[in-house]
């Protein structure tokens, strides 16, 4: 709950490389096939109570055909991509309990879709400006009282940024793929900028407290082009802002020795205003304008664990919590194409609000560790994209609020050492379905699209003085690529070799092969079937 409008579609935590170092300078390059290059670097520096990082990297492949060989037409090109990514960041400490710092990042890419026509580009820039204050030495009580304070931490961040998406649409001829006509230029900016701060500290002696408050606000838009026999025929746009504040507490407590305790509670309030639609046609040079009305929503998200340590290697763990994402502004006001499948926008959509039940078993040893655990999410108002139509040249989507869904299932991990060898294996079981949908009848019990019922990893690593190795593999049931369940995606099963070899302290070679097996198994269906990349050579050094 404390990650808010992203708890409930997941949230991954990624700790940027920082230097710890007087002086860190690393550098990557490597090539393979499908004309791939990438080179990336990293150099820090500290002096005194200064430090300062700049992080460059820049890839490009040709990439591959998307389009299953057999049905794929004149139309059909490579889908490849070229990107370049820039980052630094200067930073000022204090006392050894404080720290300000600045950082700012740029985003290019370039990518073609896999038509002469279909290409889009993203520029994305952003900055942070945060602090961090952190007292491992201080403690003070509240006189006459058992209260106490320990390792007060207190840290702040103001950001923004700016991202620009530019993409043309075109329909391909659906008989033979051999022609294909241009119908959209779209240009979607968007702008943001938030302020967080969180604050925590040991209190009673066996209990964190943790409270933060966030604020955000965001700008989005839509400009298109509609173009009908090579002539722009309609020129239209879209745009609308959202507010977003939220305020979270969690208190983490260890009850005597063999219990843990985590409770946590968030509010989120947000507004969507602003927000217009215009169309002029140009033949006669009429334009229409749509004004939405302004709209408020608001989630509460507590969520309360509990930890039983029955042994030295054996536990217990227990969760129930509500979670709930936000419609964003590209779902309520902006729509898109996809082959020929076109999803239009819903200003209408209400946040999905999910309960969420966990509970499993872990055991660790020596040399094995295991962990199991069995879920429920029941999600009200989940947001889907609903076909209203299909012909054979063109299928109509819109996103929608679809009643409820429901996932029930189990996960299972594995991971054990021997000598050189580190074994790990993971199975997860997830049913999910549209459990409830009375504007649609026909889609109850059906499963959500893009989720499958099995999925199996493995991994398997070897290392032994400069010498490593790694095999990896992943497998999958088979899932369905929309809301009918009429586009099936079959099961798969792709595997990936890594090697490596370190010469001396600061240098290694590697070469990894991703999809040794050259499995061409289904990524979609719009519906023509796109197929998942053939095998893949690497082959680099990494110096640091």
């Amino acid at each position: 709950s404390l990650y808010g409008n992203n708890s409930l579609s997941g949230t991954v935590n990624i700790f940027p490389k920082m230097t710890r170092e007087n002086y860190a300078f690393s550098v990557e390059i490597f090539g393979g096939t499908q004309k791939t290059v990438s080179g990336s670097t990293f150099f820090g520096l500290k002096k005194n109570d200064w430090s300062a990082d700049f992080i460059a990297a820049n890839f490009q492949t040709a990439g591959y055909v998307l389009v299953d060989e057999r049905e794929r037409g004149l139309a059909d090109v490579l889908a490849g991509s070229r990107n370049s990514n820039l980052s630094a960041r200067i930073g000022k400490s204090f006392d050894e309990t404080a720290n300000v710092f600045f950082k700012t990042s740029y985003f290019g890419e370039v990518r073609t879709n896999g038509t002469g026509l279909q290409t889009n580009r993203t520029h994305i820039r952003q900055f942070i400006l945060g602090g961090d204050w952190a007292d491992e030495n201080s403690k003070f009580k509240i006189q006459n009282s058992k209260f106490r304070v320990q390792n007060p931490k207190f840290d702040w961040r103001v950001y923004g940024g700016t991202q620009t998406y530019d993409q043309i649409f075109s329909a391909v001829s659906a008989s033979d793929r051999n022609s294909e006509t241009l119908n959209r230029v779209q240009r979607v900016p968007a702008q943001t900028v938030g302020f967080s701060a969180n604050a925590s500290a040991v209190v009673l002696e066996n209990q964190t407290l943790l409270i933060g408050f966030e604020a955000r606000e965001v700008r989005g838009a839509s400009d298109e082009i509609g173009v009908f026999n090579n002539r722009a025929t309609s020129v239209s746009s879209a745009d609308g802002r959202e507010r977003t504040v939220g305020f979270f507490v969690q208190d983490f407590a260890r009850i005597a020795r063999k219990f843990v305790l985590a409770a946590s509670a968030r509010f989120d309030a947000w507004r969507n205003f602003a927000a217009t639609s215009a169309t002029r046609t140009l033949s006669n040079n009429q334009t229409n304008i749509v004004n939405f009305p302004d709209r408020d929503e608001s989630a509460f998200s507590p969520q309360i664990s509990l930890l039983y340590q029955a042994t030295g290697n054996f536990s217990f763990f227990a969760l129930v919590s509500k979670s709930f994402r936000a419609p964003t502004l590209n779902e309520l006001y902006r729509g898109f194409r996809v082959g020929n499948v076109v999803t239009n926008a819903n200003e209408n959509l209400r946040a999905e609000k999910a309960n969420n039940y966990e509970a499993g078993a872990s055991f660790g040893a020596k040399n094995i560790y295991l962990r199991g655990n069995f879920f429920l999410t029941d999600v009200s108002q989940p947001i889907s994209n609903v076909t209203l139509a299909v012909t054979p040249n063109l299928i109509v989507r819109q996103r929608q609020n679809v009643g409820r869904a429901r996932t029930r299932g189990a996960e299972i991990e594995a991971e054990t050492r021997l000598k050189n060898f580190n074994f790990s294996i993971g199975y997860l079981f997830a049913d999910s379905r549209f459990a409830r949908f009375p504007a649609n009848r026909s889609l109850e019990n059906l499963f959500v699209p893009q989720t499958a019922r099995h999925q199996l990893t493995f991994q398997t690593r070897y290392a032994r003085r400069d010498w490593s190795f790694a095999l990896q593999g992943r497998a999958s049931g088979e899932q369905f690529d929309d809301d009918l369940n009429t586009f099936r995606l079959e099961p798969y099963f792709q595997i990936d070799a890594f090697a490596a070899k370190r010469f001396g302290e600061n240098t290694q070679v590697f070469i990894a092969v991703e999809n040794v097996s050259n499995a061409r198994y289904s990524v979609g269906k719009t519906p023509v079937r796109t197929v998942s990349s053939p095998v893949n050579l690497r082959v680099g050094v990494r110096w640091n």
